[in-house]
């Protein structure tokens, strides 16, 4: 599997990095808690890129309302309806933000991501991708959470999967050391 750091995806560059991606074994999809995570393990070091932290146990689950996220991703930028859904790609990293936590439960963060309010958020693609703590001048190299689904036209809750959680970080504490 390769990944880029570059703000736009191009094959060509050889901006990529390869490494091998490992699965949650208890993957289920429940809702309650679907352990809907991986993570890819480089070949190699990468220079010049300072690695993201993770959130400590647990700090997570008394947020305010007023929480911001960022939001990344190289998804869909928006959805059209014509004839059915078009999802349209621009193969560009995409940043968002959000100020408004509409809730959180045992496995999720469910953020706003509706512009009527100023928030923003993932859409189709953006799957898998950060959701840093904070927004704005307030953003953390932290990430709170990765992006799993949301609503159908990309524009009211964007539903992410907690990485304070005891399941999250079992499974993570196979790959990197944990705060």
């Amino acid at each position: 599997m390769a990944v880029t750091f570059d703000s736009a995806y191009n094959a060509t560059t050889g901006n990529e990095y390869w490494g091998k991606w490992y699965a949650d074994p208890q993957f289920s999809g429940a809702q309650g808690d679907p352990h809907d995570i991986a993570v890819v393990v480089l070949d190699k070091a990468v220079k010049g890129i300072t690695p993201a932290r993770l959130p400590a146990a647990g700090s997570l689950s008394n947020l305010p309302s007023n929480q911001g996220f960022t939001s990344v991703g190289y998804g869909a930028q928006s959805v059209t309806i014509d004839h059915g859904p078009t999802f349209h790609y621009a193969d560009v990293r995409f940043v968002a933000t959000s100020n408004t936590l509409l809730a959180i439960n045992k496995a999720w963060l469910r953020i706003s991501m509706n512009p009527t309010l100023g928030d923003g958020g993932t859409c189709y693609g953006d799957s898998g991708g950060p959701n840093f703590l904070g927004a704005g001048r307030s953003e953390t190299n932290t990430v709170a959470a990765t992006t799993i689904t949301g609503d159908f036209m990309c524009r009211a809750t964007n539903v992410v999967y907690r990485l304070d959680t005891a399941s999250a970080r079992s499974f993570l504490a196979r790959f990197v050391a944990l705060p």
